[in-house]
């Protein structure tokens, strides 16, 4: 079994989890192109299931699709839409970075846009 996205023009509206010979038998009569992805690839690293530990598979379109993202066909890649403008798109990863890094202190930050900061979320 395989995870396969839809993609509408360049929007994933749905993804599935099939075997190949349901894919290549299957008859879809609305619009839309259905493309392979993998579950274990995270900014172009595939990982060993159920883990943050990378792995010598192979990593497959960037990113995993979920419903909502892009498929950018020139990049063969997934990716989240842009979460705020000030952020720019990490050409070999496919993943959206912050003008700022994310602090690494253990705490929770949310993204300020109007100050290009990262605030502290008390929880």
């Amino acid at each position: 079994m395989a995870h396969y996205a839809k993609i509408v023009e360049t929007k994933v509206v749905k993804v599935i989890v099939a075997d190949a010979a349901y894919i290549n038998e299957f008859v879809d009569d609305s619009p839309g192109t259905w493309i392979k992805v993998s579950i274990n690839t995270r900014g172009g690293i595939h990982y060993a299931p159920y883990s943050h530990t990378p792995d010598d598979g192979t990593p497959l379109r960037k990113n995993f699709a979920g419903v909502g993202h892009i498929y950018d066909a020139t990049r063969d890649a997934f990716y989240e839409p842009q979460p705020y403008t000030s952020w720019t798109l990490n050409e070999d990863s496919c993943q959206w970075e912050a003008p700022v890094a994310y602090p690494n202190d253990g705490n929770v930050y949310e993204w300020n846009e109007s100050d290009q900061q990262w605030d502290e979320v008390s929880i």
